[in-house]
């Protein structure tokens, strides 16, 4: 289905043509001057220095060229604007396609495609903290949104599981239980079924061995040799990792549904090891890697440069691949298993000279087709409501399901306070507003900037925030739900300005998806949504709905409102919430 611009953009085109100009100034934009106009068409100004005259005289000769059925005003204004606004008729007809269409008519831009987005970067034996919530709702915003435009959107967790913290784990194990055996080189038996720690022991030796390390050289060494050992498959130490992996994946799996972020791939970095060999060997024999002070290296420096781009370090001096070892190794496993048209990757910021040295690597190594396409988002920091680094009041890092947990508490209290439900629907309603507060909070801010986190703001149920918008579809549903049947009632024109105004804003939808998308911006769903449910208030507050007493145009508010109900359902499902019954 055709975007409104791109219909009355080729309507001006004609009418240009055929009042003698070229097509190419028929360009029309949406009007910044709401009051005067709906949209807008400058191309006579630039016309008139191409056939000298004055534009007030091209832009009366285009305006008479054009389809009066098709706006309720049309005219030219000086020095040579052409304003726009649409009939209803016109509009109706619009509305009723993206009603009756799939998916609002919304164009699959995307379909047969394939991207792989790359997100959430949680670890195995460390549990996830703050840092951790960002590429994480972003990420599976970006995911859904690529799906809902058509492509085949695969997310992968890509987890930090084969790294020193797996050495420094066994190492620290051994020094508590040596008696194990795992760590006795000959033995041959079977391995313990059962770990020989719990999550919380778990989660309690990492730190210990991480601190253990800056301050004890031989206990740094033994954890560095167990890692080597670990990658090298010694078995006892692949036993010790496979215990580790399954206690934390079912932890991870655990917070992450409760987030409502769902990946397809729960790939690690142990996933891509088996393709580390094969792509050295590949990168030294065609002279891309070589040796540099007794490390392995890919020079990715340009001529263009204007600062200075490391080489991309592929096998340290001791022998150990790194992080961008394994980077490059997903992405040869990623076009052999996915082919994917793209990959995407979300991250924290710092990150971004890590992702140019890969991406120049994997292109010039031929790692990735010409025309497969990388990119980086580098996401800003979650900082407190201070502006501060957010903290725990002992000066730790807040784990993430802290977070969710406090979040919930608050809007918990909020909803049995207000009695906004029955007792037995508290904590589902409790779950999704929270949620929402949490998820609209952080996407409503430009992904790479930094922002302030402050729950009370976030948890209002008034303004630019999650709970506002699920508090406006809650209405609608209510609405609804007291008219009766309304699924199938045919959109009508609009009764008042306060509907037509809700239509064009509905008429956003595609538009807006499409820019959220080629800018990697949920943002700008999230000003959708806002300006759509303003509009959805504005028409409820001003328009009788329910008393009107024509049931013709009755039904017509209902079905506007259906839709509206739609969209936004639909907004908030790739946003990554849902809203409850009641509210």
């Amino acid at each position: 289905m055709e975007k409104i611009l791109d219909i009355i953009t080729e309507k001006m085109r004609k009418a240009f043509a055929d009042a003698g100009y070229d097509a190419s100034f028929g360009r029309v934009t949406v009007s910044n001057r709401p009051d005067l106009c709906e949209y807008q068409c400058n191309g006579a100004l630039s016309a008139a220095k191409q056939y000298k005259c004055a534009p007030i005289q091209i832009a009366n000769s285009v305006v008479a060229q054009l389809d009066a059925n098709d706006y309720s005003m049309v005219e030219a204004v000086m020095p040579g604007f052409i304003n726009l606004k649409l009939s209803d008729a016109f509009l109706r007809d619009y509305l009723e396609q993206m009603r009756t269409g799939k998916d609002f008519g919304v164009e699959k831009t995307g379909a047969g495609k394939t991207i792989v987005v790359d997100y959430g970067g949680a670890n195995v034996a460390k549990p996830l903290h703050i840092g951790h919530l960002r590429p994480a709702i972003i990420g599976e915003a970006l995911k859904r949104l690529y799906a809902f435009l058509g492509y085949n959107a695969i997310g992968d967790v890509h987890l930090g599981d084969w790294g020193l913290q797996m050495g420094l784990i066994i190492a620290e194990l051994q020094c508590r239980q040596p008696g194990l055996p795992y760590f006795d080189p000959d033995y041959t038996g079977e391995y313990p079924s059962e770990p020989p720690f719990t999550l919380l022991e778990l989660e309690e030796i990492y730190p210990t061995a991480s601190a253990k390390k800056k301050e004890d050289e031989a206990f740094a060494q033994r954890a560095h040799a167990a890692t080597y050992e670990l990658q090298r498959g010694r078995r006892g130490y692949r036993a010790i990792w496979q215990h580790i992996t399954n206690i934390s994946l079912t932890d991870l799996r655990r917070i992450y549904d409760n987030l409502d972020v769902h990946f397809e791939k729960w790939l690690g970095e142990s996933d891509a090891d088996p393709y580390i060999p094969a792509m050295i060997a590949d990168l030294k024999e065609r002279g891309f890697a070589v040796e540099s002070e007794g490390a392995l290296v890919f020079p990715v420096a340009e001529e263009t440069d204007k600062k200075e781009v490391p080489p991309c370090i592929l096998v340290k001096s001791d022998g150990a691949a790194i992080y961008a070892t394994t980077d490059l190794a997903t992405m040869v496993q990623r076009m052999q298993d996915f082919a994917p048209d793209k990959m995407l990757y979300i991250t924290d910021k710092r990150q971004a000279l890590h992702f140019e040295q890969i991406f120049r690597a994997a292109r010039k190594s031929g790692i990735v087709k010409p025309e497969t396409e990388l990119e980086h988002l580098g996401h800003g920091t979650m900082n407190g409501k201070d502006g501060k680094p957010f903290k725990t009041r002992d000066g730790g890092v807040l784990r993430l399901e802290q977070l969710l947990n406090d979040m919930t508490d608050f809007v918990r209290a909020k909803v049995i306070e207000n009695q906004i439900v029955d007792e037995d629907q508290v904590e589902e309603t409790t779950a999704k507003i929270a949620l929402a507060a949490l998820k609209y909070g952080d996407l409503s801010n430009q992904p790479t900037k930094d922002y302030n986190f402050d729950l009370e703001r976030f948890a209002a149920f008034e303004g630019n925030t999650g709970p506002y918008i699920l508090y406006t579809i809650v209405r609608i549903k209510s609405i609804l739900a007291k008219y009766g049947a309304w699924e199938h009632l045919p959109i009508q024109v609009p009764a008042n300005s306060y509907a037509k105004d809700l239509m064009l804003a509905i008429t956003k939808l595609g538009p807006t998806l499409e820019n959220a998308l080629k800018s990697s911006a949920p943002n700008l769903i999230c000003a959708y949504i806002y300006e759509l449910a303003g509009c959805v208030n504005k028409f409820y507050h001003e328009t009788p709905v329910l008393k009107e007493k024509d049931e013709t145009v009755k039904a017509g508010h209902i079905a506007l409102l259906g839709l509206a109900r739609n969209v936004l359902e639909t907004s908030i499902h790739i946003l990554g919430f849902s809203a409850p019954e009641k509210m």
